[in-house]
């Protein structure tokens, strides 16, 4: 079967499993007095290799284990084929986003008070707060081993490996911002405006869509113009996924199945693209109700559903379900003449079809 003729599952498929390879090749799953000091030094004094592995590696371990899409480093790998790259030697680099995006997976939990995550407990219930926070924070920094590791190596020049610092820094600042924005909302402060809304995505979301797409391209030898328009395109893609998501969590069933409760963003507050959509569409009473329940932060079923209700009459669903989708359109009408006509190429646009019209 050609790479052309297979489809997105086949290809997550044949993917997945390397980049995991990848993930334990650079991440251990248990540390041991050589890998300790590979990572942290050699000991001035000595180190507790047990604690070590309790405090960081098994709550780690335990959120990776529990799968995932992996679709930021899918991605990755493909935008890299697509221009001529080789497959080894993004790997390292695919790593380095799956463990950032679980990273920020475990701080989001904590912020919005979840309770499960990939149909299990989230790690601040299993570890405590202290632990998942920590480690949390490791799986924020814990990449930039790879760029010493790759600087060492030598096979890439000082400009890339300093490019890939600016890069990274660049989109875990954002990220953070984004962050910010999405708690300030969800918290009741105030009710943004759509294109408020766009920006929080694009640095929420987008960020590490976009740090995936830009490193694939800058790894792989791509102009500095395609590192440019491949993270815009990515941006696009990441902020779809998000909008995607929040329609799911509300509509959803099996999606359901992976978080606390239907319509945990209603419990949570959160001002997503349909409740903004509601907010500032629906008739005034309607609109100050779903304010209302968005900020009790209520896990009573009949007050969300309430809620659920209020945004499918006002079509908030089907004006975010086109929104996402005109969003990738746009993008790949962007950067569609700046890529190779190979298979590669239909894949990455297979790919964001199914990333926007996926059910969990």
């Amino acid at each position: 079967m050609s790479n052309m003729s297979k489809s997105i599952e086949e290809l997550m498929n044949e993917y997945i499993p390397l980049i995991n390879k990848s993930i334990e090749n650079y991440l251990p799953r248990q540390f041991d007095q050589k890998s300790l000091e590979h990572y942290f030094d050699v000991p001035k004094y000595a180190y507790d290799i047990n604690g070590a592995n309790k405090a960081l590696l098994d709550p780690v371990w335990d959120l990776l284990d529990r799968g995932g899409k992996r679709w930021r480093p899918v991605l990755l790998a493909i935008i890299s084929k697509s221009i001529g790259g080789k497959l080894e030697d993004v790997l390292p680099v695919a790593f380095m986003c799956e463990i950032i995006h679980n990273g920020s997976l475990v701080i989001d939990d904590i912020e919005d008070d979840s309770l499960m995550r990939r149909g299990k407990p989230c790690l601040h219930i299993l570890y405590k707060m202290d632990i998942a926070i920590n480690a949390g924070c490791f799986m924020y920094f814990a990449p930039l081993k790879i760029f010493q590791l790759l600087r060492k190596e030598g096979k890439y020049s000082e400009t890339v490996i300093n490019r890939a610092y600016e890069l990274y820094s660049d989109e875990m600042i954002k990220i953070h911002l984004g962050q910010g924005l999405d708690i300030w909302w969800h918290n009741g402060n105030r009710n943004p405006s759509i294109d408020e809304y766009l920006q929080m995505c694009a640095y929420k979301t987008g960020t590490l869509a976009r740090l995936s797409a830009r490193l694939a391209v800058l790894f792989s030898n791509g102009s500095n113009e395609l590192i440019d328009e491949i993270g815009s395109f990515a941006e696009a893609i990441g902020v779809s996924f998000q909008i995607q998501d929040d329609i799911l969590n509300i509509v959803g069933e099996e999606f359901s199945q992976k978080i606390s409760c239907v319509g945990e963003d209603v419990y949570e507050g959160k001002r997503s693209l349909m409740a903004i959509h509601s907010i500032i569409n629906a008739p005034k009473e309607e609109s100050a109700r779903l304010v209302e329940i968005l900020n009790m932060k209520t896990r009573d079923q009949n007050l969300i559903q309430e809620a659920i209700n209020i945004m499918k009459k006002n079509n908030s669903i089907e004006f975010a379900t086109n929104f996402a989708k005109d969003l990738v359109t746009k993008a790949w009408t962007n950067i569609e003449p700046l890529l190779p006509n190979n298979d590669y190429k239909t894949q990455i646009y297979a790919f964001t079809q199914y990333l926007i019209k996926r059910k969990v």
